[in-house]
């Protein structure tokens, strides 16, 4: 599964990941490496608690979100 995950540097140079598909699921990371790894484990557990509780898991993402220069 694929989910949108925003990653933003906070003030103090920390990067900072959300997935706004899944309510409260943040995580940060002093590189964008450990950001990644860090978001992605905390995805699985958030997945997995829903699994354990019998809440039904949003669907993966088909959008596609891109940059365009003007």
């Amino acid at each position: 599964m694929k989910f949108r995950v925003i990653i933003e540097q906070d003030e103090d140079g920390v990067f900072v990941a959300n997935c706004p598909t899944l309510p409260g699921c943040i995580s940060q990371g002093k590189t964008r490496a450990e950001v990644h790894a860090n978001i992605k484990e905390a995805i699985q557990g958030y997945l997995e608690s829903l699994k354990k509780h019998g809440e039904p898991i949003p669907p993966a993402i088909t959008e596609e979100i891109i940059e365009i220069a003007v």
